[in-house]
């Protein structure tokens, strides 16, 4: 109990007691923001510190190197024994080639997935499909590597005889597959967003189920989906380990699915096993390609933030 005077007012040390108890909640008020500022400013840093490091070893490299060589050379032969050839233009392809089979795969079977998921499954049969399409999502990238080596490309070959063992195809594959969940997941959070209210009237203006998930529902969940499909995307043009083990190193400047390429990637990792010594061009050149990648993924995710909030729905 709290002590008090004979007059029934709280004692001399129950107000210091009071008094130093706000003291500390001030203090801690004012701490607070400034402690979640500096966790904010973390990833902030971060981002900052790998630009500035990309950027600085990209000059040292475009010292040894033209910088129109560089992005207009058809040729990349980095560890050529006579002349050095750096250009960037067959990793782009062979990433194009990987990102476009990727796209063919998941987008339609994500978004039909999406639509399925959203304006078909019943409540309970939705908490079963949605948590398994988690779970491909989590599963690790050189796991679908083997698969693509080992499984899809021997069964590709029984179709397509002249596929190579490694090849643009089976690769292209099972990174549609590994960003599929992504698609399907993201589409269908937009799509049920969209109020059931418009459902129900496109139904009683006599519209079919399907009709109102593809002429009402789609439409006005367009830039969820949009956004969904572009950071899938994204994510492909950035994936590692499956384009390194089924897609092979071999960069050319065509557009054959059938034989052995090298992504951006790809040619990140071969260099960073140990295949260049540090500060020789090659070495300076990852940094070339890990910034034209930055690019890449940064121009993929600068679109989606555009295309969703161009195309937003506000119900």
């Amino acid at each position: 109990m709290a002590q008090k005077d004979v007059t029934g007012q709280p004692s001399v040390q129950e107000l210091i007691a009071k008094s130093n108890s706000k003291k500390q909640k001030k203090v801690i008020e004012k701490l607070i923001p400034f402690i979640l500022l500096l966790i904010a400013s973390v990833s902030v840093l971060t981002t900052i510190g790998i630009v500035f490091t990309l950027i600085v070893e990209t000059v040292i490299f475009f010292t040894k190197v033209p910088v129109l060589e560089f992005l207009f050379g058809t040729e990349w032969f980095p560890f050529a024994n006579t002349e050095q050839q750096f250009g960037i233009l067959p990793l782009v392809v062979g990433t194009l080639k990987v990102t476009v089979i990727a796209a063919i795969v998941a987008v339609p079977f994500g978004i039909a997935s999406a639509i399925f998921l959203s304006e078909y499954a019943s409540e309970n049969l939705r908490r079963v499909i949605k948590p398994i399409l988690e779970v491909l999502a989590g599963i690790p990238t050189i796991v679908y590597g083997f698969f693509a080596l080992t499984f899809v490309t021997p069964l590709l070959q029984q179709f397509i005889p002249d596929l190579k063992i490694f090849n643009a195809l089976s690769p292209g594959i099972v990174v549609g597959i590994m960003i599929l969940p992504m698609i399907a997941s993201l589409s269908e959070d937009a799509m049920t967003s969209v109020p059931n209210s418009i459902r129900e009237g496109a139904l009683a203006m006599g519209s079919t189920k399907l009709e109102v998930a593809l002429k009402v529902v789609l439409p006005a969940a367009l830039s969820g989906i949009v956004a969904s499909v572009v950071l899938a995307l994204s994510r492909a043009i950035g994936e590692t380990m499956i384009v390194s083990l089924a897609g092979g190193s071999t960069p050319k400047f065509d557009w054959d699915v059938t034989d052995s390429i090298q992504t951006m990637t790809a040619y990140i990792v071969q260099v960073s096993s140990g295949d260049a010594g540090y500060g020789t061009t090659i070495y300076y050149s990852i940094y070339s390609v890990g910034f034209t990648l930055f690019l890449f993924t940064l121009l993929m995710n600068y679109l989606a933030h555009v295309i969703s909030k161009k195309y937003r729905e506000e119900y």
